[in-house]
């Protein structure tokens, strides 16, 4: 049970969305489970009430569809190449050898 979100079936479709995502771009995600779980939730929860994955940690509040980053954020590839990681910590440079999680 996610403690960010009580939609289970579209959190393991957004989280399964997403470790796609990750894969076909060669990072992965981030093994902290518990901050995927938050972003992930409350992304769920954006997902839920709009139809898109805004990503929530650099959305406005309240969400402002017409201004919001969807997830990945059009920044994210420039994030990772400069710091090994999205600004939201649930995209990772993927270290070589290992397999994405």
């Amino acid at each position: 049970m996610n403690p960010w979100t009580t939609h289970d079936a579209e959190y393991e479709a957004v989280l399964g969305r997403l470790s796609a995502i990750a894969e076909q771009n060669g990072y992965a995600l981030n093994k902290d489970r518990k901050r995927v779980e938050k972003v992930v939730g409350l992304m769920t929860e954006n997902f839920v009430s709009t139809g898109d994955c805004y990503c929530p940690c650099k959305q406005s509040h309240p969400l402002n569809q017409a201004a919001d980053a969807l997830c990945p954020c059009p920044t994210w590839m420039e994030e990772i190449g400069k710091t090994g990681h999205c600004s939201c910590s649930l995209f990772f440079k993927r270290k070589e050898g290992r397999k994405a999680s």
